[in-house]
């Protein structure tokens, strides 16, 4: 039984397979130019208070788009959308944490377990576990991981991973009950006033300044409505077209996308390490989408 009562919205129409990729691609694109210019503000605003900016600008991007309030609510969808829009932010909130105490691939490394974990239990099929292998391979050498690391920036980054598989689990929950994008909106405005005491007190506390600054929502809007609003409305409709281990699987797109926006945009030229990450996280990909041998059907039985 949906949690959402049904509208007079048109279905969601499902992404043909060829296509999937694809959309990932344009999403993870959208999330690294909001990460960019999340940048800026990481000099002058605390990491949380970043990410609650990002929540927010989301948040009223995704309702004035969708209008959720057009489609009538139970309080239980109300309660899994508020629910999921929680652990979306706190997935960001932790991420940023992370980020400012250890280096960027070795926190990508490490929230990858989330999805890796997801894909392994969610598969029942050999080659599979196979591609799950080789994407964790090749996440460690896109990420170059190192070592020598703040124990508090790794315990974010492992929060950040068990947030990124519940955000799978709950994601495909909510985009199989055909209102995702509704669900979306109105979880990432719920988790923004829920949160807000959390994340703005603090930052209210260390340097208040920074909200009588225009360039800080000026900039929350560009990192909401690009790392947030455009990558997971998109998660979305992928989501509907596919299961949670094949989303989780093409998860591995994303610091492969990474490299080559790099070395396109910044000229930054990715190693030998880094070309063999993308080359088994494609082979990865490839392994997974091969379609599955129908067993012969079985004769009739006898009369």
């Amino acid at each position: 039984m949906n949690s959402i009562s049904t509208s007079d919205r048109p279905a969601t129409r499902t992404l043909p397979g060829w296509s999937v990729p694809m959309v990932f691609i344009v999403a993870a694109t959208s999330q690294y130019v909001g990460a960019a210019l999340g940048v800026f503000l990481f000099d002058t605003t605390e990491p949380a208070t970043v990410a609650w900016l990002r929540a927010a600008a989301a948040g009223v991007a995704l309702l004035a788009w969708r209008r959720p309030w057009r489609t009538r609510w139970t309080r239980r969808g109300i309660a899994v959308a508020a629910g999921f829009g929680v652990v979306t932010v706190s997935m960001n909130i932790v991420f940023y944490e992370a980020i400012a105490r250890i280096p960027l691939g070795t926190a990508v490394a490490i929230e990858f377990l989330g999805p890796v974990a997801v894909a392994t239990l969610g598969s029942r099929r050999a080659r599979d576990l196979i591609a799950v292998g080789l994407v964790a391979v090749g996440v460690v050498l896109l990420a170059g991981v190192q070592f020598d690391v703040e124990p508090v920036g790794v315990g974010f980054a492992l929060a950040s991973a068990v947030l990124w598989a519940a955000y799978i689990l709950v994601g495909k929950r909510v985009a199989d009950t055909g209102e995702g994008q509704d669900s979306l909106a109105v979880g990432m405005a719920a988790a923004a006033v829920l949160l807000a005491p959390f994340v703005l007190i603090p930052q209210l506390v260390i340097d208040a300044a920074v909200f009588a600054d225009p360039r800080t929502w000026l900039l929350g809007l560009g990192v909401g409505l690009l790392s947030s609003a455009v990558p997971y409305a998109l998660d979305q409709v992928v989501l509907t077209a596919v299961g949670r281990a094949r989303f989780a699987l093409l998860l591995a797109l994303l610091p492969a996308t990474a490299t080559v926006v790099g070395a396109i945009a910044l000229a930054q030229r990715p190693t030998t390490l880094e070309l063999v990450g993308i080359a088994l996280v494609m082979l990865a990909l490839t392994i997974s989408a091969l379609p599955t041998r129908q067993a012969a059907p079985e004769p009739p039985a006898p009369l």
